[in-house]
């Protein structure tokens, strides 16, 4: 393409086009074509409303439809040649339905800007992110509630600062997770639905003069409402912060269990086995099964955080109305929504396919002192004791029993009395690990029933 046709875009404010340095830093082709097909449905919608209010002829905004519908043909296909020379999808589009209709491609940029464009086409983009983010986000917590429901009365050590802490079951922390991804579920729909608003036609920052109806391109586009002031249509970007900060809200959570999961599938521990679809092996060791797909998931976070950071830096200087600075806007969410739809996919597939081992679980469960806190609360309950009282007391049986070399249940009721002489055979109905997570029945508790509740709450609401 030649500078003159570079020209021709600008306008005739423009006596020479732009050398090969300025060309390079200001074309964004290379990566906002990735807006082509929400650029042509904009533009569909554009000259059907252009139509109907009179701006254009009927006649126009048919050859403008058809040939926009031949236009997304070639780019889907592959035959579509993008120019660097025209800047970005939305001039590259023009300049073939030129190519194709003729003089009607002319008419398609009345009472509209890049300005309005651009803002239009990003948001379709991104609401058609959070859509598949909400996709994913249903598949994974549905394979959580799986393994919810198959262990809700499995036994596994709860742990605080990853030390053993207290007796949990393995459904019990499933859907912990399920809480977790379901707030990330309904930050996703709050931030679809305060996005759903159409910059359209408010062109390049006041609006226009034509008679045109923003009501009609916004239901075409499936936008909730137009937006109320054209200054801020077109010069903020929030919905895209918006959608970083969910995406990294949830990436967050994703290197979390991904965390767990390195943990959990190795040798020490032994709680889970990943399937062999989400492992590699060594090149040097026979025997090593290693959990890549949650590690590359736990690494991920950091470009979605970076992205959040990078676009909050681009736009917090910016006065309004539009800068280009804001063409610097699109990569980093392109970046993170990629990177949030593999880990979201590699995370639902690799709680889907793992086995929880059992034994082994319910072997960590009981170690560790890990009734030492039923104990307290027996001491309480049934002797009276003021719960700091208890509390020293349970320390002192620990340390016994660490000296002994084993493990609260095993201690003899004469050891026990030697540190508090009250105490009873009753105290050993509550020290087994069973009996712990059964007696845990306060809502949100432990105990296998209320994990099962939760399980069938969740599962109304995802189905």
């Amino acid at each position: 393409m030649t500078d003159q046709s570079s020209n021709q875009m600008w306008g005739g404010r423009f006596a020479a086009g732009p050398d090969a340095i300025m060309e390079a830093i200001n074309a964004s082709i290379g990566f906002d074509r990735r807006m082509a097909a929400q650029d042509i449905a904009g533009s569909r919608a554009h000259a059907a409303m252009l139509a109907a209010t009179g701006v254009i002829s009927d006649s126009d905004a048919q050859a403008i439809a058809k040939g926009l519908i031949t236009v997304l043909s070639e780019i889907e296909d592959g035959s579509f040649e993008f120019s660097t020379a025209l800047e970005d999808i939305h001039m590259n589009i023009e300049a073939r339905l030129k190519e194709i209709v003729g003089e009607p491609a002319g008419r398609l940029h009345t009472a509209r800007s890049r300005n309005d464009q651009v803002a239009t086409d990003f948001r379709l983009w991104v609401r058609d992110q959070l859509d598949a983010a909400e996709t994913g986000l249903l598949a994974l917590i549905r394979a959580l509630l799986g393994q919810a429901e198959a262990g809700a009365d499995w036994a596994m050590p709860g742990f605080t600062h990853l030390q053993t802490a207290q007796p949990v079951t393995w459904g019990h922390h499933m859907m912990a997770y399920v809480e977790m991804f379901g707030r990330d579920l309904s930050r996703v729909r709050d931030a679809r639905a305060r996005m759903n608003e159409s910059p359209l036609g408010t062109a390049a920052l006041a609006g226009t003069s034509f008679p045109i109806d923003r009501e009609m391109t916004a239901r075409a586009l499936g936008f909730d409402r137009p937006a109320a002031n054209s200054l801020d249509a077109v010069s903020d970007r929030d919905f895209a912060l918006e959608f970083l900060s969910v995406a990294s809200i949830s990436a967050m959570h994703l290197s979390r269990m991904a965390e767990e999961l390195v943990i959990w599938s190795s040798a020490q521990f032994r709680f889970v086995t990943l399937s062999d679809r989400f492992s590699t092996g060594s090149s040097i060791m026979p025997q090593k099964k290693n959990p890549d797909a949650a590690e590359l998931i736990r690494a991920k976070v950091g470009r979605i955080f970076g992205a959040n950071t990078a676009l909050m830096m681009v736009m917090k200087g910016l006065p309004l109305a539009y800068s280009k600075d804001m063409q610097e806007d699109k990569e980093q969410v392109f970046d993170a929504a990629d990177n949030w739809m593999l880990a979201l996919a590699a995370m639902e597939g690799m709680v889907r396919d793992m086995t929880a081992n059992r034994d082994s679980l319910a072997a960590a469960a009981g170690s560790g002192f890990s009734t030492a806190t039923d104990l307290a609360d027996w001491l309480v309950r049934v002797l009276d004791l003021p719960f700091r009282d208890a509390h020293h007391v349970t320390g002192a049986l620990v340390a016994l029993a660490e000296n002994k070399g084993c493990d609260l249940p095993d201690l003899s009721l004469q050891d026990m009395q030697t540190v508090h002489g009250d105490i009873t055979a009753d105290v050993f109905g509550v020290l087994g690990v069973e009996n712990s997570v059964n007696s845990r029945m306060s809502y949100g508790g432990t105990a296998p029933a209320r994990v099962r509740e939760q399980v069938e709450l969740w599962k109304g609401r995802v189905t």
